[in-house]
């Protein structure tokens, strides 16, 4: 049997992954997937994958395609998720600032260099029409550390998905401002290039047994009830969340790749734009 080492975020949207390991399902094809839990998000899961801990992993569009361009070796070969991430924009609960425009030049706790919630940080400032340049980040690597940097007044502000955060809302730790959505699909699956060199068959069948997952996730019997008592979540908020996901079976076009990558290039997200077949991987 071989082992496939995967990793992800602990968050609804891969709950698919852990339906078909729990099945089986990849081990009817001898593929023993391994799932790993990293809370860091994409930032941590790139760096994962240019130091050959893992071989997959299912990371936010915008950090994956600036990690590939900036030399990870590794190739987006499917969609993950093809709506947007609705990010929230938080503030400690006792916090002064009250609009988003009290946020201006203020710092922003991120999980690290290169993750979403940096990236999201230049996408929100620019919808604001803030200088890119006066961005300032304080490294929180997880929610936990957002939380401890907020309240202590370290930093200003935390961009995350609002329905994960929303437990802290409701817990008057957070106070969210505003949303932010992203401008492009936001999980891709990401492999590492030697993995697609030497097996692309058992990736090939690893994408088959997902999509097969996810194309019919949301008729699963109580999905909801599922989700909410395995992430902690209110039903009415999983059932909100779940009505405005979609996932894909779809590859990434051409088109597509060339639009997110114009969008990261004028927000200074990335310095150069690459070519289709360094970025993606079509099996």
């Amino acid at each position: 049997m071989k082992t496939i080492k995967i990793a992800g975020v602990p968050e609804h949207f891969n709950f698919p992954w852990h339906l078909s390991i729990d099945s089986g399902d990849f081990k009817k094809f001898d593929i023993n997937l391994e799932w790993i839990d990293v809370p860091e998000g994409t930032g941590k899961m790139c760096q994962m994958l240019r130091n050959r801990e893992i071989d997959i992993a299912i990371l936010l569009t915008e950090g994956i395609i600036k990690d590939i361009i900036a030399g990870n070796p590794s190739k987006i070969v499917q969609i993950f998720v093809d709506s947007p991430l609705v990010w929230g924009i938080h503030v400690d609960f006792q916090s002064k600032y009250q609009k988003i425009s009290d946020l201006k030049n203020k710092k922003v706790a991120i999980s690290r260099y290169g993750s979403g919630s940096q990236l999201m940080a230049y996408v929100n400032a620019a919808n604001q029409k803030w200088d890119l340049e006066k961005l300032e980040f304080e490294i929180v690597n997880t929610i936990d550390g957002a939380v401890e940097s907020l309240s202590k007044g370290e930093s200003d502000y935390f961009m995350w998905e609002k329905f994960m955060t929303k437990p802290l809302v409701d817990k008057n730790i957070f106070r969210k401002i505003a949303d932010c959505p992203t401008p492009w699909p936001c999980f891709v699956i990401a492999v590492r290039d030697e993995v697609l060199q030497n097996q692309p068959e058992i990736i090939e069948h690893i994408l088959n047994i997902i999509n097969s997952t996810t194309s019919e996730f949301k008729e699963i019997p109580s999905i909801d009830k599922t989700l909410a008592r395995f992430y902690n979540q209110k039903i009415e908020d999983i059932q909100n969340w779940l009505s405005i996901t979609r996932w894909s079976q779809s590859k990434m076009s051409v088109e597509m790749l060339n639009k997110i990558q114009n969008q990261l290039f004028d927000l200074k997200i990335i310095e150069k734009k690459s070519t289709f077949a360094s970025i993606v991987k079509t099996l």
